[in-house]
């Protein structure tokens, strides 16, 4: 779903696990927490606080 980016967990070179939150993303007036689908090292982030979002943009690259 589209929503706001409220707050970003990771930062680039970062080694996450499978389900770890990794972005606060604001929806329909509620806070959802979006784990990572992937254990690895992040890569990338493609977007910033603040930032609005649809409901099928890449936000984060983990490799």
């Amino acid at each position: 779903m589209p929503g706001k980016i409220l707050q970003i967990l990771v930062k680039p070179g970062e080694t996450v696990a499978v389900g770890q939150t990794i972005v606060i993303l604001e929806a329909m007036k509620m806070e959802n927490s979006i784990p990572s689908t992937f254990a690895g090292l992040v890569n990338r982030i493609f977007v910033e606080e603040g930032q609005t979002v649809a409901a099928d943009s890449n936000l984060i690259d983990v490799i």
